[in-house]
């Protein structure tokens, strides 16, 4: 037979929730290190950022810069992707 669910308390759920977001370790690490599923702590994290019990850490200066390096890299990408897409679909177009 399955083993029976486990309950947790609040309040175990809410530390487990702090840890994550300000220990700055991956989540299925700390799930590990609790013994616990690590979907289970992901809801769980979910749910305390959708009711405003936990809000993200700001960025900080070197994660602002690279935010910014990757979205202009990825409008650069999305321009040329754009711009191939079209030089093909001419050059099928001539070749036909």
């Amino acid at each position: 037979m399955g083993q029976a669910r486990r309950k947790y308390t609040q309040e175990y759920k809410d530390e487990a929730v702090e840890l994550v977001i300000s220990s700055g370790r991956p989540m299925a690490e700390i799930a590990r290190d609790l013994g616990i599923n690590e979907g289970t702590l992901g809801s769980w994290v979910s749910r305390a950022k959708a009711s405003g019990k936990v809000k993200d850490k700001p960025l900080d200066i070197d994660e602002r810069a690279r935010l910014k390096e990757l979205e202009d890299e990825n409008r650069r990408l999305r321009m040329e992707r754009d711009f191939l897409k079209k030089a093909a679909a001419w050059f099928a177009k001539e070749n036909q």
